[in-house]
């Protein structure tokens, strides 16, 4: 039986690899984030809801949330549900919504 968490992980695991696709056209290398360090309390990374994606670019880590701007325009286009990071200085933060939570 399903849940709206499942439905949200399924949503989220079917959208993320759009994501990837994106960045690695536009020349990049996504590694996921360390998902080891630790996050807030209630992170949508405890849910499986969240990501952290590492960029890299002719062997060059893209730490800034600038760096992320595109693919995170891209990722909240792709549903209602998806939040990109960036808005509140998370850049290489992907997320979907749940419990009203980005």
């Amino acid at each position: 039986m399903a849940s709206e968490l499942f439905d949200k992980r399924a949503l989220f695991t079917r959208l993320l690899p759009r994501l990837i696709d994106k960045m690695l056209a536009d020349g990049c290398v996504p590694l996921h984030g360390k998902d080891g360090k630790t996050h807030m309390k209630n992170s949508l990374h405890y849910e499986g809801l969240a990501v952290d994606i590492d960029l890299f670019k002719d062997g060059k880590y893209l730490d800034r949330t600038d760096d992320h701007e595109a693919f995170g325009e891209f990722w909240e286009s792709l549903h209602s549900d998806c939040a990109w990071g960036g808005s509140w200085g998370d850049g290489n933060h992907y997320s979907i919504r749940f419990g009203g939570r980005k």
